[in-house]
């Protein structure tokens, strides 16, 4: 049975089209997302360029104004950001804070302002089991304490100090917690074990323009060299999103099409490309140039029709510069249009392989074997469904890209899972040939 949801927004899919042309990857979403998160630091005025028009940011703008931040939107992707003298936690919008899993992001910063402070638990995707030890185990050793309540996260803490710090696991957003509280606290902090992912880098370059010493940016060690304060006028490149160059890329294998996907960050698609390359696809990758972070390798890569065939071993991810936890699902496409059997293995969450048997209602043969993982048996034909998008966001935008290469009319419903994390994606894919409508409900 469906889903009455109210006011929504629908997508109606015209499937089958030939994509062509060239599609610019976005600007990153946790980019754009940590950057907002990490700007609470800074006492002056902080412009950051770049920065996704989603849902997710849009959420994190809410939680910011509602604390006292002003904010301003300067043409499409670019913010101007200014402190209050004192931040409101009282009047913070637990409403918006409940509805993404960033809200976590916001202790590192504020733990600077504050001896003590509550925030709302988060939900973001539904991806079901995750805990926060890799944040509360990490800044145990900087002197704060998270307590776990039934309604919330209490964050208290008597003196900040600098130390070595062995991450629990090499989460991405724990790294940027550990980060923006270490930034501040004079003194050497060394975190062993973290993530080198490409929204962590983001952090570790913006830090940098703030003034603050780095050494390790890329390795899975980061020392960091704390300072008293940080009060000056930064300005700030986000750099563009390798999950979706991955989309995008997937949007050509889908459609069986001939596309070139512009700006999209090749240090974080390396494995990615190599994979689709021994599975058959075929693809061009062009010169690297920078992004306007002055950071960020980027390329131009086309993708041709190919005929794909499965690999012999699964296809899972791990921390950079493993697979990308993100990209992951798209895999199932791939996997979707290649002869034989894929095994998609999804170790780190126990829902998310769940939502993607939903593709079955496509004509897809998937088995999920246990939470983990989905066993693809390629070569079927896609036909239209009328589906209703999943609380999570890969898997939600697998579908898309399914019912893009599906013959016929779909319905996806309910989008906001994917307008959470891709800027007007129906106009842009339109804009090389597909053929979506907007339905607002």
């Amino acid at each position: 049975m469906k889903r009455e949801i109210k006011n929504s927004i629908d997508f109606e899919i015209h499937g089958g089209k030939k994509l062509s042309g060239s599609i610019r990857t976005g600007y990153s979403k946790n980019g754009s997302v940590g950057l907002l998160c990490a700007s609470l630091l800074n006492r002056g005025k902080t412009t950051l360029h770049g920065i996704a028009r989603i849902e997710e940011v849009n959420r994190i703008v809410e939680i910011l104004e509602s604390i006292g931040v002003k904010i301003a939107w300067i043409g499409t992707n670019t913010i101007e950001i200014n402190p209050p003298k004192k931040f409101n936690l009282k009047n913070l919008n637990k409403d918006s804070a409940i509805k993404t899993r960033s809200i976590l992001m916001f202790i590192g910063p504020l733990v600077h302002y504050f001896s003590s402070f509550n925030i709302p638990h988060a939900h973001g995707c539904s991806l079901g089991k995750r805990t926060i030890a890799a944040h509360s185990y990490a800044l145990e050793e900087l002197g704060i304490n998270i307590e776990v309540t039934k309604n919330d996260y209490r964050i208290k803490h008597r003196k900040l100090t600098p130390a070595e710090i062995i991450m629990y696991e090499a989460g991405d957003t724990p790294a940027e917690n550990i980060l923006t509280a270490s930034a501040l606290i004079p003194g050497k902090t060394i975190i062993k074990f973290a993530s080198s992912n490409y929204q962590v880098q983001e952090i570790c370059f913006f830090l940098q323009k703030c003034g603050i010493k780095i050494e390790g940016i890329g390795t899975s060690t980061l020392i960091i060299y704390g300072v008293k304060n940080i009060n000056k006028n930064i300005e700030y490149y986000n750099s563009e999103d390798p999950i979706e160059s991955m989309t995008l890329i997937t949007a050509g294998i889908s459609t069986d099409s001939t596309l070139t996907i512009t700006r999209a960050p090749i240090n974080f698609l390396e494995l990615e490309l190599y994979k689709l390359k021994k599975m058959g696809l075929k693809f061009k990758i062009g010169k690297t140039y920078k992004a306007e972070n002055k950071e960020t390798n980027l390329v131009d890569i086309t993708v041709y029709p190919s005929k794909l065939s499965a690999l012999d071993d699964k296809i899972h991810a791990n921390p950079y510069p493993g697979i990308n936890m993100d990209n992951l699902p798209y895999f199932v496409i791939s996997a979707i249009k290649a002869k034989g059997q894929t095994l998609i293995h999804d170790w780190t969450y126990e829902k998310r392989a769940i939502y993607l048997t939903e593709l079955n209602k496509m004509g897809a043969n998937t088995i999920l074997k246990d939470p983990h993982r989905l066993y693809v048996k390629g070569g079927t034909i896609l036909k239209p469904a009328d589906i209703t998008c999943p609380p999570a966001l890969r898997p939600s935008m697998v579908i898309l890209l399914a019912m893009l290469g599906a013959k016929g009319t779909s319905i996806l419903r309910n989008v906001y899972m994917i307008n959470r994390g891709y800027e007007e994606i129906a106009k842009r894919l339109n804009s090389v040939g597909a053929d979506i409508k907007i339905i607002k409900n």
